[in-house]
């Protein structure tokens, strides 16, 4: 089931990650990617992802943190590994790491910066469009260099897996 503000093709339920539409303990996977630092407050959605989980249940989280501003609608903030971890309080991060790394983190930034001397909308998107292919080899790169123990200072996205304590199981039953 795919969940987004808009009702756009592809898209199941539109609502707002603050209140989501659904019972309690009804999923046993929540994927929240790149979705964080769009939202007005990221700890709220937390709780909602938690209240929908089954005990036992996991959920992936991914934003941004070398990332350049984008607006869908809003851009709040951005996140550290520490700072999804502290957001994720009450659940176990069972794997944490970077996504993407240090060279998407350059090339997102230079096709952003070649956009920006261009003077029309229908020439940032073709810039983008060639740029981007142009330059997606050089991603490869970050297979290498987020073995570096460094990597994070300059990553572009980040990701934690957590676990919503099974231990809610019992708790439920017994109540």
């Amino acid at each position: 089931m795919n969940l987004d503000l808009f009702p756009v093709p592809g898209v199941d339920v539109a609502a707002d990650a603050h209140a989501l539409p659904f019972p309690d303990a009804l999923f046993t996977r929540v994927e929240c990617d790149a979705v964080l630092e769009h939202v007005r407050d990221p700890r709220r959605v937390i709780q909602e992802i938690a209240r929908v989980l089954v005990p036992g249940g996991y959920a992936h989280l991914v934003t941004p943190f070398c990332h350049p501003f984008h607006e869908y609608p809003r851009d709040y903030q951005r996140f550290t590994l520490d700072g999804l971890k502290e957001l994720a309080s009450g659940m176990e991060v069972v794997a944490e790491g970077w996504r993407t790394g240090p060279t998407a983190t350059l090339l997102v930034f230079l096709m952003e910066y070649a956009k920006l001397l261009l003077p029309w909308r229908a020439w940032r998107i073709l810039a983008h469009g060639v740029l981007g292919w142009l330059l997606f080899p050089l991603r490869y790169l970050d297979l290498l260099l987020l073995r570096a123990p460094q990597a994070g200072r300059m990553g572009n996205h980040c990701y934690v897996w957590i676990r919503k304590p099974a231990w809610e199981e019992g708790k439920r039953e017994a109540g």
